[in-house]
């Protein structure tokens, strides 16, 4: 009988549980190893301001799962009239969890799964019908502009708001050893944003051994959107697999060797 292959899951911390629930019920051994950690602002003012005039936006976007869970400490209930715009499968789960679906909302989506970005959410709004309207784009404290510029480009009014930080994960000696035994084993690791992909080869860099560069480059890479792909060509990766959107993907991509 073969050894089961781990899965390492590179989900911020809060997103990786489910995941890993998931993969053990179908036989896989998961191992989580976020590469982002995910920490609140050290000033909430604006974000509690604005989100307490949540119901004059005609439209609000959440770039991230960890958007909507950073958002919705304080958010009692979502005004109906507001439409929400997400990219990506993750965010439907994260507002399903605050009771927030396609009953009980206005959710636009990127129609393909394999474009699971701010091109894909643009091409299923009608961007002349926001002409004039005010939108909400809740994001991290940095991130793309592709969105906002192209809603500003149509002629809406758009606001990026900050709600949560990221930061790379602190090289302690711990997970130093974490990371120097995962290299030495064959893993199939899920990454589902370029940022965490560049941490990754970051992390294995100042290991300091250029063995484990190329031992890195030669894992099994599963990853959800194209730009992660390119990514991790660049990086020089080898074994790298497309799955598209969602976990359900995901999951239906990986070969579980029991």
């Amino acid at each position: 009988m073969n050894k089961v292959r781990p899965i390492i899951i590179t989900r911020p911390q809060a997103q990786a549980a489910g995941l890993a629930q998931q993969i053990v019920a179908r036989g896989g051994e998961p191992v989580i190893f976020p590469l982002l950690e995910i920490l609140p602002l050290s000033d909430t003012v604006e974000l509690q301001a604005t989100l307490a005039q949540l119901d004059s936006y005609a439209m609000a976007v959440f770039v991230s799962p960890n958007a909507i869970d950073a958002a919705f400490k304080y958010i009692v209930q979502w005004p109906q009239h507001v439409a929400i715009g997400i990219v990506g499968e993750g965010s439907r789960m994260a507002l399903g969890r605050h009771g927030v679906t396609a009953q009980n909302a206005i959710i636009f989506s990127p129609p393909d799964v394999t474009k699971t970005d701010s091109e894909g959410l643009l091409q299923a709004l009608d961007l002349h019908s926001l002409c004039g309207k005010r939108i909400l784009i809740v994001r991290g404290e940095s991130g793309r502009e592709l969105l906002a510029d192209s809603l500003r480009a149509a002629g809406a009014e758009v606001l990026s708001l900050p709600a949560y930080r990221r930061r790379a994960p602190l090289m302690t000696a711990e997970l130093t050893a974490q990371l120097q035994q995962l290299l030495n084993s064959e893993n199939d690791w899920i990454v589902t944003s370029s940022e965490a992909l560049r941490i990754l080869m970051q992390m294995v860099q100042q290991l300091g051994n250029a063995a484990d560069v190329a031992k890195i480059q030669h894992q099994n890479l599963l990853v959800s959107h194209a730009r992660i792909a390119d990514t991790a060509h660049a990086l020089g990766f080898t074994a790298v697999t497309l799955t598209g959107s969602g976990d359900e993907r995901l999951l239906d991509a990986l070969q579980f060797r029991l």
